[in-house]
């Protein structure tokens, strides 16, 4: 059989969203839904009454999910530490000027995957029931400084630019308030921030690295304002003017028109000015070139003939575990026997990863009465998470042992061109931050992988001392990357071999687990190696 594609992996991946465990669009963590807004489908088109509608790059999206058709390389080094932040366009202009019109232009003139476009819109404060009724009656001034959440603005921004996750209030235009749910946004290559006060503070000016004033005629944002606000959110003609008139004609001339000057680039007419928008594009392309890492080659130099550290638990080679080895790195062996001996090599390492968890003593009273002095987890819940697709083999033998775990999925593809490892896909449990985490990747060759997913965890708040990375097999390289970069991390596998080839295939290995397994043949000339780390 040829080898599997990326686009089969991923349609695989959404016929299982139906029956998986994995909590819906509306609660997963980590889910890519929540990075940007709906693509439109070319249906009638939906009102726009909340914050959360606006644009966003090309995406492969379903009914329920979404998927990036291009990776994210990745945003930090060997150390594992945070090596370059987000680039930051902050986009200001009056009310209506085509601030996401040229958002939008930009980020389809970048064509790079990973763009974040967060909205000021979505940080209005919360109001009081007078500042409500003031609201309805077009009395209370959306249009001042003190309208906005800055300290929660700021921190969303930064933590966003360091490349972590975030939770970002969705503001509803018709009832003047926050909806219950948040939705979740990941860190990004470029973000994109909009909004009318974007310029007036100066702590939010300092997370700016390109600043671009739009600057529209008043007339015509007062047209646009009043087919919008009419159109989109249900108010009437007389409501709007008045508005206009007593808070946003005002503001404009008092707090945003004055910060043009803090620009870097204005831009008339808005998102018809092609010129403009071309120049911003350059700029930020060359701001990403300088940005660019080589994570493989600075993890091929490092921390080698070193001791294997003190992190590391590798299963005792009984009779019972080398002979499995041997079954399954024999290059004749069937695939059933294959699938079969894995399984039981698997179950036996997750049973010993179980054990490095922590736990207290529990006393119960046994049938006959009597007191019993037992050990129970002592945390708040378990959670795997399998790098796609050789890591989710390990789920059955997870669920086995552990009931109710939660699942949580990273699919990590090698770009062909770069060599790196690429962040195509996550969908994490909700609240995961609590857990104590597995993470499961049958094999590790380099770590570049299994750093990656563990620096999305870490991205989610989890803490480093609760992720356990449990692997089949893994080269010496890739033990000390995992272990320099994360020292916290507990690495639990069933052997270590030695050496790594010159295309990073585990010596002497045992084959692409994932081809072998899922009974797929890869061509000679194409390399799975950070999704599934074969070890040719």
């Amino acid at each position: 059989m040829s080898a599997v594609s990326g686009e089969e992996r991923l349609s695989k991946m959404e016929n299982e969203e139906k029956t998986s465990s994995v909590p819906s669009s509306g609660g997963g963590e980590g889910s890519l839904d929540r990075l940007l807004p709906s693509v439109s489908t070319g249906l009638s088109p939906r009102k726009r009454t909340t914050s959360q509608c606006k644009s966003e790059p090309p995406l492969l999206r379903t009914s329920k999910r979404t998927i990036y058709t291009a990776g994210r390389p990745p945003w930090y080094n060997e150390h594992g530490t945070q090596s370059k932040e987000a680039f930051v366009i902050g986009l200001c202009g009056g009310s209506a000027s085509g601030k996401t019109t040229v958002a939008r232009k930009i980020i389809e003139a970048l064509d790079v995957p990973w763009v974040v476009l967060l909205s000021m819109d979505s940080f209005y404060k919360v109001l009081s029931e007078e500042e409500q009724a003031l609201a309805a009656s077009n009395d209370y001034n959306f249009d001042h400084p003190d309208a906005f959440d800055f300290d929660l603005l700021t921190h969303t921004l930064r933590k966003l630019k360091q490349g972590k996750s975030v939770k970002i209030p969705v503001y509803d235009f018709t009832t003047h308030g926050r909806q219950k749910e948040w939705k979740t946004v990941y860190g990004a290559s470029v973000i994109i921030f909009e909004g009318i006060m974007a310029f007036t503070d100066k702590k939010l000016l300092q997370l700016l690295d390109m600043k671009i004033f739009v600057d529209t005629d008043s007339d015509i944002r007062l047209v646009r304002r009043l087919r919008r606000d009419i159109s989109d959110r249900g108010r009437d003609i007389e409501g709007v003017i008045k508005q206009y008139n007593k808070f946003v004609k005002p503001a404009f001339e008092q707090y945003i028109e004055p910060t043009m000057r803090l620009a870097d680039i204005v831009v008339p007419r808005g998102g018809g000015n092609m010129v403009a928008i071309d120049l911003i594009v350059q700029h930020v392309h060359s701001q990403l070139e300088e940005r660019e890492l080589s994570v493989r080659a600075a993890l091929a130099s490092a921390h080698q003939a070193q001791p294997l550290p003190q992190t590391l638990s590798v299963l005792e080679s009984t009779p019972q575990v080398r002979g499995m080895h041997t079954i399954i790195r024999n290059k004749e062996t069937s695939r059933d026997e294959f699938i079969f001996y894995s399984k039981r090599l698997m179950r036996l390492l997750i049973e010993r990863a179980l054990s490095f968890l922590p736990s207290q003593v529990h006393v119960v009273q046994t049938p006959q009465g009597e007191d019993y002095e037992g050990r129970t987890f002592h945390g708040k819940r378990i959670t795997g998470v399998s790098i796609l697709r050789a890591g989710e083999t390990m789920e059955p033998a997870l669920r086995a042992v552990c009931k109710d775990v939660r699942i949580g999925k990273i699919l990590i593809q090698t770009n062909q061109d770069t060599g790196e490892p690429e962040l195509h896909y996550l969908r994490l449990p909700k609240d995961i931050s609590e857990d104590h985490v597995i993470l499961m990747d049958c094999t590790v060759s380099t770590g570049a992988a299994a750093m990656m997913a563990v620096r999305v965890l870490l991205d989610h708040d989890v803490q480093e001392d609760k992720i356990l990375l449990v692997s089949l097999l893994m080269a010496e390289m890739g033990v000390h990357s995992v272990a320099y970069a994360f020292p916290q991390v507990k690495i639990i596998t069933t052997a270590v071999d030695k050496k790594v080839n010159d295309l990073f295939h585990i010596i002497p290995g045992i084959g692409n687990f994932g081809d072998r397994y899922f009974g797929t043949d890869a061509p000679p000339d194409w390399s799975d190696e950070e999704m599934d780390e074969p070890s040719y």
